[in-house]
């Protein structure tokens, strides 16, 4: 909560690190941080692509705790500030962007339970830590990026950053083959149309991941919401000259075409995806106005089940 209810002007991708940082130290955790021109090194070009036009640079973060049980990867976006890029958002849809980086916030909150009570697992998390700005090198729509997975992605819309770093870092997760691989993102304005602020939509075909989160969310009371990767809607996110669109026009199925992409990067892995709100725009009961850990205490509780080794 308080991640995620901090100004962007106090929670950019420098601050974003110091906090990953704090909780690394705290646990006793490693943590690597790759930085700016670095990542092109590194063969994450897209996380960079998104990063490069604001004043502070755009990162990847990479903490690592545990040496024994199943391996878990926690992949959060942390979109610290979201303009829209060239595409512009309206003022009022850019008011509530300082908690475009939720995902990273929720996948931090996770982690600390997990490493706080000592859970048997190997868990690594991944944030690409940028901010979406507007300057003379900010990326374009019509660009064509190629992904570290070697897909490439034609960019029809700014505005659909968020996959765009979130795929660089899943197809790192990826080549580890880790057990379960999860991501969280404040991702589609879609997912809040079809459920509202109080479910967080999440996306998973393996049946036992399905069984032990919804029993675990009932159980926390953290109210979750299947949603379907439906594979028929594939050839949305095929656009005419690249592997991949961005942002598929007609406006169909937004927040599944999002998670489709995702799935696109994690080819060796059980996978799902979370596309949460990350925000309580009313004071309720044990729910204060403001930021919002959604899915976090529900997928804590379903953990031991969904990691037996």
């Amino acid at each position: 909560r308080d991640l995620i209810n901090t100004p962007a002007s106090d929670m950019g991708p420098p601050d974003l690190e110091a906090a990953a940082r704090k909780l690394a130290e705290q646990h006793g955790a490693k943590i690597e941080v790759t930085t700016g021109d670095a990542l092109l090194e590194n063969n994450l070009p897209m996380i960079h692509a998104v990063g490069r036009a604001a004043d502070r640079a755009p990162r990847l973060i990479d903490m690592a705790w545990g040496d024994t049980g199943p391996k878990l990867t926690l992949v959060g976006k942390g979109v610290c500030f979201d303009t829209g890029g060239l595409n512009l958002k309206p003022g009022a849809s850019m008011a509530l962007m300082k908690k475009d980086m939720g995902g990273a916030a929720a996948v931090l909150g996770l982690a600390h339970m997990i490493m706080a009570t000592g859970m048997a697992v190997q868990l690594r998390v991944l944030i690409p830590a940028v901010e979406n700005s507007v300057s003379g090198n900010a990326f374009r729509p019509g660009d064509i990026l190629t992904s570290r997975k070697g897909l490439t992605v034609e960019i029809n819309n700014t505005d659909a950053e968020g996959r765009l770093v979130l795929a660089d870092a899943l197809a790192l997760a990826d080549e580890d083959k880790p057990d379960q691989i999860i991501s969280m993102a404040t991702l589609t304005g879609a997912a809040r149309v079809a459920v509202g602020p109080d479910l967080a939509p999440y996306y998973s075909d393996d049946a036992a991941f399905v069984s032990a989160l919804e029993d675990a969310a009932a159980g926390s009371a953290d109210p979750v919401w299947r949603m379907p990767f439906h594979d028929a809607y594939e050839a949305l996110i095929e656009p005419g000259i690249a592997d991949l669109d961005n942002a598929p026009k007609g406006g169909f199925a937004g927040s599944i075409t999002a998670a489709l992409f995702l799935r696109r990067f994690v080819t060796e892995s059980k996978y799902a995806h979370f596309d949460i709100y990350g925000w309580q725009p009313a004071d309720a009961p044990a729910r204060p106005k403001g930021g919002a850990g959604q899915g976090t205490r529900a997928l804590y509780a379903a953990l031991p089940a969904l990691l037996k080794p």
